[in-house]
């Protein structure tokens, strides 16, 4: 089964394709969305709350690798809706890290991939 272990450790299943895979010192990471344990799109209408799901989602990805959010690098956001949710997504993602943000990108996008998804972050890690 794919991502026995990410399973394992309270992120929902995915629909065939890995969260993450390790190549030496390098996590490669899928795009983090705001499902919870059992696949429920948390934060509806809210982009400060599905970005905090996404990092805390994010969190326990680079713990069952056996990295640490000390090891993200970088950050790319995407945001669906006017920038008013962009501001409001940045402010949350800018809490999450207590202001020390890693290098990061963030993005206006037209639409993600589950229903009322407004949010997704990805992360480049190394430890």
């Amino acid at each position: 089964m794919v991502n026995e272990e990410e399973i394992a450790a309270g992120l929902a299943p995915t629909p065939g394709y890995r969260y993450a895979q390790k190549s030496g010192s390098q996590l490669f990471v899928a795009g983090q969305v705001p499902l919870d344990t059992d696949g429920v799109l948390v934060g509806v209408g809210s982009p400060a709350g599905q970005a905090v799901r996404c990092l805390d989602n994010l969190r326990t990805l680079v713990d069952v690798h056996g990295f640490t959010i000390g090891d993200v690098r970088q950050l790319t956001i995407y945001v669906v809706g006017p920038h008013e949710h962009l501001l409001e997504t940045w402010t949350a993602v800018s809490g999450w890290f207590n202001g020390e943000v890693p290098p990061a990108t963030l993005l206006g996008v037209h639409l993600l991939g589950y229903t009322d998804q407004l949010v997704e972050i990805d992360a480049t890690i190394t430890g």
